[in-house]
């Protein structure tokens, strides 16, 4: 196996495909009018993005393609989903529900709302595979409760939520729900009629599209504040100029992902998700599974705790034998504190310190996993030799 060769790290990010990068290539100079103008060359970027959010929209089952608001990435779109859902609302209610476990650019939004403008939030707890209790949501609606955000599937232990039976706990009692989607589009199916969402946050970067290009599907008739005050770009609910090579780069890895062949490698995915997740569990002790099982987990996600070893170390030693991983949310690599996620799952600071995130893609192969699985228990060997701590 070659070295430096192998990622194992798409969740952070992912390539973009060469299909999505030659259709991206003429909106940098031979379309590279701005939409928003009258003249030809204008028109045909217009078109271009027009193409793009009406894919966006028939990708997610929208009604129609003005439900469909492009954005930086994903970030942005939760920052725009929960902020302008909040701020539309705060007559009614100023009451958030979320999780423990959401990802920072929606954890982060919600304290500015509890710091800055008197919003109170209720922080769901999740069960030891990090799975939000429907009953819990229930019991936490309050009669000024404007905003239910929960997300799909997290984005380091892979766990997907029951999205459907929790908006509809929301929709029952009024309340807009909305989903940070990141991680799940084009991973597992994405209906917002069958999520029962209003709201829903995707980015291109995680499924083989460019960075910096993200959308947030808003269902028709939900109040929103626009967050970026200047044109009146999106139907003046996000000012700026288009970004319009990414706008066309995030289309055509959707349209990527649709056809058949990648549909269908979803389950060597899985296959090979499960052989990594089985391997460890046989050949590694002391060695804790993050997440659930089976088809309550993403298709590519491992997440596992090593105890008596530090997450840093292990990466930096896979790093050295050409293998590329994570040990938690890209956002967070560079803080010494441990994941918010693992401690929420129950697991103790000095557990959580060694964890291992894994996230395959369809350009993985077996003989890469097999070289990993080969590799890991050295490290994992050689780091607890190390340790005052084991005692193997």
């Amino acid at each position: 196996m070659d070295e430096k060769s192998i990622y194992f790290d798409h969740a952070a990010t992912t390539p973009v495909a060469p299909e999505v990068k030659e259709e991206m290539d003429p909106y940098f100079d031979k379309y590279f009018g701005n939409p928003s103008s009258l003249y030809s060359l204008a028109m045909d970027s217009s078109r271009a993005v027009t193409r793009a959010r009406e894919k966006v929209a028939d990708f997610l089952g929208a009604d129609n393609e003005r439900e469909i608001i492009f954005t930086s990435g994903g970030t942005e779109s939760d920052n725009l989903a929960v902020k302008g859902t909040a701020m539309a609302l705060k007559d009614k209610g100023k009451h958030i529900i979320t999780s423990e476990i959401e990802h920072h650019a929606v954890l982060h939004t919600c304290q500015y709302l509890e710091d800055n403008l008197d919003f109170e939030v209720t922080y769901l707890p999740v069960d030891d595979e990090g799975f939000v209790d429907p009953q819990d949501l229930k019991k936490a609606i309050r009669p000024d409760t404007v905003l239910i955000t929960i997300m799909m599937a997290n984005n380091e232990i892979g766990t997907i939520q029951p999205i459907a039976k929790l908006g509809q706990i929301a929709h029952s009692n009024d309340i807009i729900f909305h989903t940070d989607a990141v991680q799940s589009v084009a991973k597992v199916p994405v209906d917002v009629d069958d999520l029962n969402v209003d709201l829903l946050s995707l980015s291109a970067h995680k499924f083989n599209g460019p960075k910096g290009i993200g959308a947030l599907y808003v269902r028709q008739g939900t109040k929103l504040l626009p967050q970026m005050q200047g044109g009146a770009q999106e139907k003046k609910r996000r000012a700026g100029t288009e970004n319009v090579p990414g706008i066309v780069g995030l289309r055509a890895a959707l349209e990527l992902n649709e056809k058949k062949e990648r549909q269908e490698d979803i389950q060597r995915i899985i296959y090979l998700r499960d052989k990594i997740i089985n391997k460890i569990e046989d050949n590694i002790d002391a060695s804790i599974l993050n997440g659930p099982r089976g088809d309550k987990r993403l298709p590519g996600n491992v997440n596992f705790c090593f105890r008596y070893i530090e997450g840093e170390s292990m990466l930096l030693n896979l790093d050295m034998k050409g293998i590329a991983a994570s040990s938690g949310s890209a956002c967070t690599s560079g803080s010494l504190e441990p994941s918010h996620v693992l401690l929420a799952l129950g697991r103790s600071h000095e557990v959580a310190h060694g964890s291992l995130r894994v996230s395959l893609n369809h350009s993985n192969t077996e003989k890469e996993v097999d070289y990993f699985l080969e590799e890991l228990p050295k490290i994992v060997d050689k780091l607890r030799d190390m340790s005052p701590l084991y005692e193997g």
